[in-house]
């Protein structure tokens, strides 16, 4: 298969995902043949919703709609182009993936279609709904994918490399289990926002979206605050204020009340606006409804904390971004050329 057939395919996908929305399916006229399996995708929405908990119809959709959207010609053509991928395909390559955001996963699976290999996909039983429909749409729509994708119950077999995506201690297990097979194994991360005090009303807003969306389960949610001594806190509270409906969730409130009795319980200071804890905390990973942070005294001292402790940190969000930083509210809009811990999934593909 051509690179030109899989952009095709890609780009077909994209327009299928952009069918789901928030109130239900609005039809694309270039799919009227496939109308069985646009409802079984919205039947696996709903399904997910309750095997996940986490996993809210706002959710879901938020994750199909940003995919529907990255999935469209031009960024596949920009993507694309920066690799020769004339001399790549054949391999076997296992995918190991988390579970914590809805089709977390999903980004490593285009990237190996995208390099003509095949793909062993072992999934994480909080998240195995989504993405089987997926394939059976770019199996339906070009019948080569059929023994190019195969989903497994069991231990990976016969893969000549592997991307896994777990916890600090899962990666142990996977450094362990995938020795001597070329590897990308991806461990805990955090993203932390930088503040200097001089941030508009809108910006702080959009920063709300990099906590709150996904519950701040994804790696790229903003999970730390670096502000400069003597922060006045308040305009942040205030930007935070229209997430105020997130506490309404019973599994949010229930983490929320939980970390609160445990921080007030050892005389831990805090500061919250009812939904949302602040704590001054050296750590990058927070607790649900909670977002530590640290002071600052200067940027270049904040600069050799950050360079030092880059291996921990998947995003960093301020304003005026520069090279490899992400604007307020663009955590969970990555590019397809933004890869999970700065290792570019292509090209790793592209030498096997």
């Amino acid at each position: 298969m051509t690179i030109e057939e899989h952009t095709s395919n890609l780009v077909a996908l994209g327009k299928f995902l952009g069918q789901f929305k928030i109130d239900g399916i609005e039809k694309h006229p270039e799919f009227s043949e496939l109308e069985d399996l646009t409802k079984e995708m919205n039947n696996k929405i709903d399904a997910s919703i309750h095997r996940n908990g986490w996993f809210t119809r706002e959710n879901i959709i938020f994750s199909l709609q940003q995919w529907s959207e990255a999935l469209q010609f031009e960024n596949l053509k920009e993507w694309i182009n920066r690799y020769d991928l004339s001399d790549t395909g054949g391999k076997n390559v296992g995918i190991v993936m988390a579970g914590n955001i809805p089709l977390v996963g999903f980004h490593d699976f285009i990237c190996t279609i995208i390099c003509g290999h095949k793909i062993q996909i072992k999934q994480s039983s909080s998240d195995e709904l989504l993405l089987p429909l997926i394939a059976r749409f770019l199996i339906d729509h070009n019948s080569e994918y059929r023994n190019r994708i195969e989903f497994k119950q069991g231990n990976l077999e016969n893969f000549d490399a592997v991307i896994a995506t777990g916890s600090d201690n899962t990666a142990r297990y996977f450094e362990y289990y995938f020795k001597g097979k070329p590897s990308i194994i991806r461990k805990n991360r955090n993203s932390i926002a930088i503040l200097t005090g001089e941030e508009s009303r809108d910006e702080l807003e959009a920063l709300s979206q990099d906590i709150f969306l996904y519950y701040g389960l994804g790696c790229r949610n903003v999970s730390k605050l670096y502000v400069p001594e003597g922060y006045d806190f308040d305009e942040f509270f205030k930007a935070m204020y229209s997430w105020n409906p997130i506490i309404n969730e019973n599994k949010y409130a229930n983490n929320y009340d939980y970390n609160k009795a445990v921080y007030l319980m050892s005389e831990y200071k805090i500061l919250d606006n009812g939904f949302l804890m602040l704590k001054e905390d050296k750590s990058f990973g927070s607790p649900i409804a909670t977002v530590f942070y640290e002071t600052y005294a200067n940027s270049e001292s904040l600069k050799q904390v950050l360079e030092s402790n880059a291996e921990k940190l998947q995003c960093i969000v301020k304003k005026d971004p520069e090279e490899n930083e992400v604007a307020f509210g663009k955590t969970q809009h990555p590019q397809l050329w933004d890869y999970a811990d700065n290792v570019d999934t292509v090209e790793f593909l592209r030498q096997l």
